[in-house]
C-alpha cells in the first residue's frame, strides 16, 4: 500500500464515473447532514463569533445541507471578490456574503443541480435579510472553471470546504484556481488528507468517495502538487484527526489515518522553496478585524500586537504583498541574505558545518 505510485489524473472514463457517483451521493443519498455515515464531512470546532453571528442569518434549509470539514473564511475580506469551489447549498457563500458586504461579491460553483437549486431558491430571502444581493451561483466542475465565464485574475480569495478531495483531477482544480486569483490572492481551504496513499480498492468505493475519505490525498503528494501548480509555499493553518466513527467503514480502512486540515496557498511571485533569512521582521498593528491582539498567519506564525516579530522572506511577502500590508509595519528588505531561516526551514545538511567539526579533507 505504501509502495503505490503517486495517483495520476483520472482518465476521462474514470473521471466521469467518479463525478457521477459523487453527484448521485449528494443529490439522492444525502438529504441533510444527518445522513452522513462518517464524521469526515463534519465541522466540530466552534466558529469564531463573527462567523457564528453571520451563520444565524442563513436559512435553515441551507444550513441543514452543509457537508464541510472546516471553517474556511479567512480574515479581512470586506469588499473582496470571493469564489467558493463546491459551494453545495450555499452555506459558506451566504456567510461570506455578509462578511464582504455590499461592495464585495461571492460566486459559488457546484456540479450538483439539486444542491444549487436550494442555494438559488433562497437568494431573495438572504437579500432581504442582508439588505443587498451580492451572490451568484454557477453549475459546473471545479476542474474546468475556465468554462464558466469567470475572468482570470478576478478573485481576491478562493475558498473550498471539504470538496477538492472529491475531485478525480486535483491538479486541474489547483491550476484553475491559480489562474483565477489576483496577484497576492489566496486559496484558503479545508480538506481531508491521508497519512499515506489511499489504495485503488478504496478509491473505487462510492460511499467512501462521497464521505470525503477515498479521494483524500496523501499529505506529501498534496504539498508537491500545490507547488507544481504555482503555490510555492503552502501554509498549514490548523488540523485535526478524523476518527470516521463507523465500525463497518473503519474495517475497510485498516491502518490508514485521515486528517482534516486547513491550508492557505498564496499566488505570489518569487516565493522560495525554503524559508530564507534576510534579517527581516514585522510589527503587527492590531488592526485586522477580529484579531485585536494576535494575528495568526498560519499554524507557526502567531504575531502579537506591537512586538517585533522576525520572519523569513516568504512570510514577509505574504504580509507585505497582500491585503494584510496595511496591518503591519515592516523592517528590512532583501539586500542581505543570511542563509536558511533557523527553525523555519531545513538546516544546512553538511556535517562539516556542525559545531565541533575539524574539517581538513581536500577534494
Amino acid at each position: 500500500m505504501t509502495g503505490e505510485k503517486s495517483p495520476l489524473p483520472a482518465t476521462d472514463g474514470e473521471e466521469h464515473i467518479t463525478k457521477d457517483a459523487v453527484k448521485e451521493y449528494y443529490s439522492k443519498h444525502l438529504k441533510t447532514s444527518v445522513d452522513l455515515q462518517t464524521n469526515a464531512c463534519c465541522t466540530s470546532a466552534r466558529p469564531p463569533d463573527h462567523i457564528g453571528t453571520a451563520m444565524i442569518n442563513v436559512h435553515y434549509e441551507v444550513v441543514s445541507k452543509y457537508y464541510g470539514c472546516g471553517l474556511c473564511l479567512p480574515e479581512d475580506i470586506d469588499g473582496l471578490s470571493i469564489l467558493d469551489l463546491g459551494c453545495g447549498a450555499g452555506r459558506d457563500v451566504y456567510i461570506a456574503s455578509q462578511l464582504v458586504g455590499a461592495k464585495g461579491r461571492v460566486v459559488g460553483v457546484d456540479m450538483t443541480q439539486e444542491q444549487l437549486d436550494v442555494a438559488i431558491k433562497h437568494k431573495e430571502y438572504h437579500a432581504k435579510i442582508f439588505g443587498y444581493s451580492n451572490v451568484d451561483f454557477k453549475l459546473g466542475y471545479i476542474e474546468r472553471l475556465g468554462e464558466l465565464g469567470l475572468e482570470p485574475g478576478s478573485f481576491d480569495v478562493i475558498v473550498s470546504n471539504c470538496v477538492i478531495n472529491l475531485s478525480p483531477d486535483k491538479q486541474s482544480v489547483l491550476r484553475e484556481a491559480f489562474t483565477l486569483l489576483k496577484p497576492g490572492g489566496e486559496l484558503y481551504f479545508s480538506d481531508v488528507y491521508a497519512d499515506r496513499r489511499v489504495p485503488k480498492s478504496l478509491r473505487e468505493d462510492p460511499v467512501l468517495w462521497g464521505e470525503c475519505i477515498s479521494g483524500a490525498l496523501y499529505w506529501n503528494d498534496f504539498l508537491n502538487l500545490a507547488k507544481k501548480c504555482g503555490f510555492t509555499d503552502p501554509r498549514l493553518m490548523k488540523d485535526s484527526r478524523i476518527t470516521v466513527n463507523n465500525r463497518k467503514l473503519e474495517g475497510k480502512l485498516g491502518a490508514l489515518k485521515f486528517f482534516s486540515a486547513t491550508y492557505r496557498l498564496w499566488k505570489l511571485e518569487d516565493l522560495e522553496s525554503h524559508c530564507e533569512d534576510y534579517g527581516q521582521a514585522v510589527i503587527y498593528k492590531g488592526t485586522c478585524p477580529h484579531c485585536p491582539d494576535v494575528f495568526d498567519l498560519d499554524g507557526h506564525h502567531s504575531i502579537e500586537k506591537g512586538k517585533v516579530f522576525p520572519v523569513c522572506g516568504n512570510t514577509w511577502k505574504m504580509l507585505h504583498d497582500t491585503r494584510f500590508k496595511k496591518h503591519f509595519d515592516f523592517i528590512g528588505n532583501f539586500d542581505t541574505h543570511y542563509g536558511i531561516y533557523d527553525g523555519c526551514g531545513t538546516s544546512i545538511p553538511y556535517a562539516s558545518a556542525k559545531d565541533g567539526s575539524t574539517g581538513g579533507a581536500c577534494c
